[in-house]
């Protein structure tokens, strides 16, 4: 037993002490590795949380340098947009190694960095922006991107009217670019032009260049978290979500209990908030808002009519919905698509399951007929205006005799006594509603 106490105890101290030294490795090794940051694919929100927290381990490792490989078509603009202010507030020097292109909106973050190396057969350009793939955007917002691509240009000594050409195609660059077509540059032209410090085929090549032959090299891998925001953000997925989400909270405020339609929607309306917060895209507070809203159409579901509850309550789900996307155009896009789907596959749904009888626990379906035992209320329009007396008191329903028979009444609203006189006033359907019968004067 004291054998297996002491083999514990030394166990433990061999683990403790490779700890130790595994922790003081840790801090020194670090400062001597670049970090290398690879944006790949679409930038989008999910882009930002990995740049992020690449940039924020690249700060804690006391990194010399940071590489900023890119190979990307381009992306969102107000993603790129944040990456840039990462990068702005990054002191190290930042590198940008395009393997194999920089289109875009990732020509923009090339021209933020402060150098350029690219892979022999690279390119760069191509920046002209569109709407979610739908076409061109407006005078104002491509001004705003051209502009935005020759102040990057400008801040590195480059020329700032080689970035206009990728945004705007009636920009000609002698020797380059032909009106009416958007620039782009192979590695070699933007080596001849000052928008590159030189070719390297590989990460050693880029380090002796940059002047770091001796640095080591630590890959920063994307986090399931970063896949999981890029993800939710999508616009095409975030439609999908809000479709889901708002199709289950209509069904669970129209019908009782709670069941699988409320589970989803929470999962849903959970999934679409939470990434776009984790994205840095939206803040706490317009979950609150969204849940505030659902609060007052609660509220307004235990009321009669519809009113201002219930308009409160939509126009604050909206609002929060629309703030928490990408950006205002997209979220009323996504809004709009989505109740539009989300009615249309309603409507198939509730023809589906109502032909394969999985609606009769919550839909009456059986016919009145009156083989059956089934019996028609009689018309009673031949009563109004007829004179009766009242059985028993209306409070406001009751019953008369009226023509002989017993007939069930309601007051038009005032207390009637027993054994008053009373007149048909008016009849609705099967409600027979009566007034007091005013006396007539004796002297008459």
């Amino acid at each position: 037993m004291n054998r297996k106490v002491r083999y514990f105890f030394w166990l433990i101290c061999l683990l403790s002490g490779l700890l130790v030294c595994g922790l003081f490795t840790a801090e020194a090794a670090p400062s001597q590795r670049v970090v290398i940051i690879k944006i790949e694919g679409t930038i989008d929100p999910g882009t930002v949380s990995y740049a992020r927290h690449a940039f924020s381990m690249a700060r804690e490792n006391d990194s010399p340098a940071v590489i900023l490989e890119l190979d990307t078509p381009g992306g969102y603009i107000n993603s790129a947009e944040e990456i840039r202010r990462l990068m702005d507030e990054y002191s190290r020097p930042i590198h940008a190694f395009i393997n194999p292109n920089a289109i875009s909106a990732g020509a923009y973050l090339a021209l933020a960095a402060d150098s350029i190396y690219m892979v022999p057969g690279a390119t760069i350009g191509a920046a002209e922006p569109s709407y979610l793939g739908l076409g061109e955007v407006d005078e104002k917002s491509l001004s705003y991107w051209e502009k935005e691509m020759a102040a990057m240009a400008e801040r590195q000594g480059r020329d700032p009217n080689i970035a206009s050409a990728m945004v705007r195609r009636d920009r000609v660059v002698e020797g380059l670019s032909e009106e009416g077509a958007l620039l782009t540059l192979t590695a070699g032209e933007a080596l001849g032009v000052g928008y590159s410090e030189g070719m390297a085929g590989n990460y050693d090549t880029l380090l002796a260049e940059a002047g770091l032959p001796e640095a080591g090299l630590v890959v920063v891998e994307k986090r399931a978290v970063d896949s999981m925001v890029g993800w939710t953000t999508n616009p095409v997925v975030g439609t999908i979500l809000l479709m889901i989400g708002l199709g289950g909270l209509i069904v669970e405020i129209i019908s009782s209990g709670f069941g699988i339609a409320g589970i989803l929607s929470i999962v849903a309306f959970a999934l679409y908030f939470g990434g776009n917060i984790a994205a840095g895209m939206a803040e706490y507070w317009v979950l609150i808002l969204f849940a505030f809203g659902i609060a007052l159409l609660l509220v307004e579901a235990f009321m009669p009519g519809f009113g201002v509850f219930g308009i409160g309550g939509i126009v604050a789900m909206i609002a929060a919905i629309v703030l928490a996307a990408v950006s205002i155009q997209t979220g009323m896009v996504m809004l709009l698509v989505s109740f539009v789907l989300a009615g249309l596959f309603g409507a198939l749904a509730f023809r589906f399951f109502a032909r394969r009888g999985a609606l009769r626990h919550i839909i009456l379906s059986e016919e009145e007929r009156a083989d059956l035992g089934y019996v028609a209320p009689p018309d009673q329009k031949n009563l109004l205006g007829l004179e009766g007396v009242t059985i028993t008191a209306l409070r406001p329903s009751g019953a008369a005799l009226i023509d002989g028979n017993r007939i069930d009444v309601v007051s038009d609203g005032s207390y009637i006594p027993a054994n008053e006189p009373v007149v048909v006033q008016r009849v609705e359907g099967v409600r027979v509603i009566v007034r007091v019968l005013e006396k007539k004067n004796e002297e008459e």
